[in-house]
């Protein structure tokens, strides 16, 4: 395989999404079956729904159909839907909503306990399909029952934190989820260590494959950027570090 093109994978990892609210600019825009324009709106850092991502249509951005808290990544659910991922306890929730269902609803509703509640998405429609993966699953890949709702994409990568039991041991770990095929590969981050990094502090918010060599990179949050090995656990070298 081709070696990976640095400048390529800036530009790349540019356009990657991270999660809610510090990454929402890169959210991708929308449109529903029906032909509808959706937008994000970030509500500020300040006031009872401050740090808040909520989803409308265009042409009413006044009129939240969705509320996201923190940590959730949006992705497209080809042709038409919306999915989001985001941290469930010790579980990686996916869901699936079919935008042109989703019912608007006041930020009154929310406002003063959704930001202090563990819950992740806020929506006055049910999920089209809603399943979770734990984390406790080891290394290599595994079969899992996908909802036919979320079959039509291809591959989705979730970096996440992974539980370590020594300081040695990787604390965090890439799922690559191949939706269309039924399988996650769980490729634990071997240099990324309690020992070597501050956890919690530094992090793995967004992560992808280059289009050409097709290895993985992404950011390490309070460190850099970085390529890693064809194996996908294995730091190869920092594409620019102080991010």
């Amino acid at each position: 395989m081709p070696a990976p093109k640095l400048t390529a994978l800036r530009q790349q990892l540019e356009r990657t999404i991270g999660p809610t609210p510090w990454y929402w600019k890169t959210f991708p825009t929308f449109r529903s079956l029906a032909g509808q324009g959706f937008v994000w709106t970030h509500h500020g850092d300040q006031g009872p729904v401050a740090y808040l991502i909520t989803l409308a249509l265009e042409k009413e951005p006044d009129k939240p159909r969705l509320a996201l808290n923190t940590y959730c990544r949006p992705f497209l659910v080809p042709p038409h839907h919306l999915g989001i991922w985001c941290p469930e306890g010790r579980s990686i929730r996916l869901t699936c909503f079919d935008l042109d269902q989703l019912k608007s609803f006041l930020l009154a509703e929310i406002a003063g306990w959704f930001k202090q509640s563990t819950d992740r998405i806020y929506s006055a429609s049910t999920p089209w399909a809603d399943f979770e993966v734990p984390l406790t699953l080891s290394p290599g890949m595994h079969k899992i029952e996908v909802p036919p709702e979320l079959a039509t994409v291809d591959e989705l990568i979730v970096p996440t934190s992974y539980k370590a039991l020594s300081s040695d041991d990787p604390a965090f770990a890439l799922f690559v989820f191949y939706l269309q095929a039924g399988l996650v590969q769980v490729l634990p981050q071997k240099w990324f260590t309690a020992a070597q990094y501050e956890v919690g502090r530094q992090w793995i918010p967004r992560a992808a494959r280059d289009t050409e060599s097709q290895r993985l990179f992404g950011e390490c949050f309070g460190v850099g950027t970085f390529l890693l090995e064809e194996d996908g656990c294995t730091l190869a070298e920092w594409i620019e570090k102080g991010i």
